[in-house]
């Protein structure tokens, strides 16, 4: 099969398309038919082995896994020992490994039937993103109706979903995004846009209940002078804390200043999980939420579609399509 891959770290030049061996099912997995794949930032993290404590876990010289790509939306091909929910021709969506191919291997665990109604390139941007947004939204941050809740990167692929799902929760939504982006947050349903070229969304003015913080740069005592006195900033994002730790750092300072005043700054990772995937979907099904996508691409394209994501000119979220899907 055709597959995107790399054998070391480093900036989108690294990758390659080359024909590999298709992956073999494991017990608890299924095999699919890649009909489609998201691009998510986690694809450049891994791409370019940053921050550095990734490599620990991930690999130190080079990546353990040479094909990239989580997001995805296909068709079930091969199911492993002890899987009980899907059968071969399921139309799934979830999270998979090595994505970025033709064929991928997937925990039956990490995946759900595709919401009626998605194409594959609509459902394959859902996975990591929409789980993100959701999780912050409800788990960390505990949204009630009523409540201003800014989010902070209100464009890019968590930002989108997170915009749609406070606003589905009965929130009064503020989205803070550049002026080129601003139609698209206001048509996913913000009641208000804040242009961070040109305003600053803690200038101490407007203050919020709830803060969902994905661009990964303001301060926790930035965060601070936006809430309301015992409102909740929940730190989804790390993308200005330095090559080896990343945001990390910014997160152990928020938890730390926690302790000591009566807002809670909350850092926050996704749980990839079956469960969630069926909540999402029921979302999709009742039209509460869309996918918000920029463009497609091919297999061949993705070093392109990598370096516009770390420019930041992405309009919500991108699918790679393989070719012949």
């Amino acid at each position: 099969m055709e597959a995107v891959v790399q054998d070391r770290y480093g900036p989108a030049d690294v990758l390659r398309i080359e024909e590999i061996a298709r992956p073999q099912v494991a017990p608890g997995q299924v095999l699919l038919r890649v009909r489609a794949a998201g691009l998510d930032k986690s694809v450049w993290h891994l791409m370019v082995g940053r921050p550095y404590l990734l490599r620990l876990v991930f690999g130190l010289r080079g990546p353990k896994l040479r094909v990239r790509g989580s997001e995805v939306a296909g068709t079930v091909v091969e199911v492993g020992s002890g899987v009980t929910r899907f059968s071969v021709g399921d139309e799934v969506f979830g999270v998979g490994i090595g994505t970025f191919a033709e064929y991928a291997v997937a925990r039956e665990d990490k995946l759900a039937l595709k919401p009626t109604g998605l194409s594959f390139e609509q459902a394959s941007v859902v996975a990591i993103s929409a789980l993100t947004a959701l999780q912050a939204l409800r788990d960390a941050g505990k949204i009630q109706a009523g409540q201003k809740v800014l989010i902070n990167g209100a464009s890019g692929g968590v930002g989108t979903y997170a915009v749609q799902l406070a606003k589905a929760f009965g929130a009064d939504v503020t989205g803070v995004c550049s002026a080129a982006k601003a139609d698209l947050v206001r048509k996913l349903g913000a009641d208000e846009i804040i242009d961070y070229t040109s305003e600053d969304f803690a200038d101490g003015v407007h203050r919020y209940d709830l803060i969902i913080d994905l661009a990964g740069n303001p301060s926790p005592t930035r965060l601070r002078r936006a809430l309301t006195p015992r409102g909740t900033a929940v730190i989804a994002g790390g993308e200005e804390g330095g090559d080896l730790t990343g945001g990390m750092d910014r997160q152990l300072r928020a938890m730390l200043l926690s302790l000591f005043v009566r807002q809670r700054l909350t850092p926050f990772l996704c749980k990839e999980n079956a469960a969630d995937l069926e909540v999402l979907k029921t979302f999709f099904e009742a039209g509460v939420l869309v996918p918000a996508i920029d463009s497609t691409c091919s297999l061949s394209e993705v070093p392109d579609a990598l370096r516009r994501l770390e420019a930041g000119t992405i309009r919500g979220k991108l699918a790679v399509v393989p070719a012949g899907s």
